[in-house]
């Protein structure tokens, strides 16, 4: 069965795509270990309003149930300009388990362990690279929310001083600063630039931006229930797509942190920042995965059971996505 890995997700390859064999040893620490350890990685902090610093649900409904519905498709006009879409591999579908009983972040609804059906679908092989997004901008002359506001969320490991020096420190989250003028083209500020990030992931765009971008293509962003599916590429109780073990054998496969958070990444896996790619209820939107940020000590949600949340106009420089389709483009 095809492994395919992440979405709108909190992401950054981390989201290489995964398309590895399982590993049958179970990892040095369980998730009831990993949990004593975790606390924040400050991203549910990173909200535009006050109004929306809520739970998923302000209502009775499972907040882990919430986001399994199918989102659909709204395909917008075909523009004239050519597309370059991401390859997309098939995912059969079928019955799973997700979530899981043992939860790493309970807060974050990650339990109850459940059987979900996810019909059959395809996926983006890699994340949306801003190659493929500057394409979708040339095209339709969209304008992500970021610049309409004019500035977004930046982990502050690659801000230059002059930045930090007219930049916001977000409270109770000290390691992310709003910066001026950071957006997508401008992933660490306005003296910050993606000439040679055109095959990393794009960043600091929203769950609106990310849905324009699918829905120009036809496409439209997973559900959760098809993310996890996915994830878990037919493996059942394991921690993350490969199995329980994060470096079987001391390797790498994906773009985490290591070192200590928030001060020291050691960049072990060869990155210290990004790597290139090789629901209907509720005010805030779902995220799956982890990113170059996530480590045992913070978020630790790089599991395939984990989630997390924010307000769907709320872009940052952890944040990516990709698409996914009924029926191939």
């Amino acid at each position: 069965m095809a492994r395919v890995f992440l979405v709108l997700v909190a992401c950054f390859c981390v989201h290489s795509a995964l398309c590895l064999e399982a590993s049958s040893s179970l990892g040095a620490k369980s998730q009831s270990q990993a949990r004593k350890e975790s606390s924040s990685c400050g991203c549910a902090n990173l909200k535009r309003t006050a109004a929306l610093e809520t739970h998923l649900e302000e209502n009775t409904v499972d907040p882990a149930a919430k986001y399994d519905e199918n989102v659909p498709d709204h395909p917008t006009e075909e523009p004239q300009t050519a597309k370059k879409s991401s390859q997309m591999v098939p995912v059969p579908g079928g019955e799973f388990l997700m979530g899981t009983d043992d939860p790493g972040n309970p807060e974050d609804g990650e339990g109850p362990q459940r059987l979900v059906h996810v019909d059959p679908f395809f996926m983006d092989v890699h994340e949306v690279t801003n190659r493929q997004y500057q394409s979708f901008v040339s095209a339709t002359g969209h304008v992500t929310e970021a610049e309409k506001l004019g500035d977004s969320f930046v982990f502050k490991g690659r801000l230059s001083e002059a930045v930090k020096s007219e930049s916001q420190v977000v409270a109770d989250a000290p390691w992310w600063y709003i910066v001026k003028g950071a957006d997508w083209r401008h992933p660490e500020g306005r003296d910050s630039n993606i000439t040679d990030r055109l095959e990393h992931p794009v960043l600091h765009v929203s769950w609106d931006d990310a849905v324009a971008y699918c829905s120009w293509l036809h496409k439209r962003l997973p559900t959760e229930a098809e993310w996890e599916f996915a994830c878990r590429g037919g493996l059942e109780n394991k921690l993350y797509p490969w199995g329980d073990e994060l470096t079987p054998e001391g390797k790498h496969y994906a773009n985490l942190w290591q070192g200590k958070f928030p001060t020291e990444n050691t960049g072990e896996d060869g990155y210290v920042q990004t790597s290139p790619t090789g629901p209907k209820s509720g005010k805030d939107k779902v995220k799956k995965g982890g990113s170059y940020m996530c480590h045992k000590s913070s978020c630790n949600r790089y599991r395939c059971a984990a989630r997390s949340h924010n307000s769907p106009d709320s872009p940052s420089s952890n944040l990516g996505f990709r698409c996914v389709s009924k029926h191939q483009p």
